[in-house]
């Protein structure tokens, strides 16, 4: 079997312009995120110790899903966008660490659209500032996710409403009922 090639990541990203709320446009499907969710999106937020608070979100069933987690470097003497997000699990009783891989791919000139990925290529994820992205931006991300291994034909695209909730448009999922779920691949 043929060797892997390293990933590219981005190298020097501004992590202040990177803040902010990101809508995923599409992405592999992960037991970590329901089947039927839609208007799925991530806030990023910086900490003063320079860590980035993360909250997930997600809508199932007409209830709002979400985790938060931490963000931080994976190797903080490096420029390369290589990140480790930490949650922990259930989000309703949160007990146990999850320790993921967080790599900025690929990030446009102006902060509007990203590809994220990891090192095993199993996730991969298209964000956008949008709940829309242009569909030849969008073309030229597969091909830049093609080129770095990645199958794109597991991408799952997510669905938007016209106008994107708030967080207080609908009941919060305060049980974990969607990351139970999840778990048992419904």
């Amino acid at each position: 079997m043929a060797a892997t090639k390293e990933m590219e990541v981005v190298k020097g990203l501004d992590v202040e312009k990177y803040m902010g709320r990101w809508y995923e446009i599409a992405s592999f499907p992960s037991r970590f995120q329901p089947k039927a969710g839609t208007n799925t999106r991530a806030t990023y937020t910086l900490n003063e110790d320079g860590t980035i608070n993360v909250l997930n979100e997600t809508w199932s069933d007409g209830k709002r899903g979400f985790i938060q987690g931490t963000a931080y470097k994976a190797d903080p003497s490096s420029d390369e966008a290589k990140l480790k997000v930490k949650f922990y699990v259930p989000p309703f009783l949160p007990i146990f660490p999850v320790v993921g891989d967080y790599w900025v791919l690929f990030i446009d000139d102006d902060y509007q659209y990203a590809l994220i990925g990891q090192p095993s290529r199993k996730y991969l994820w298209i964000l956008s500032r949008n709940p829309r992205l242009d569909g030849e931006i969008y073309n030229q991300l597969l091909e830049r996710a093609t080129a770095e291994g990645y199958d794109v034909t597991k991408l799952h695209k997510t669905p938007h409403a016209d106008s994107p909730p708030e967080e207080d448009d609908a009941p919060k999922d305060t049980k974990g009922i969607w990351w139970i779920k999840s778990i048992l691949g419904k």
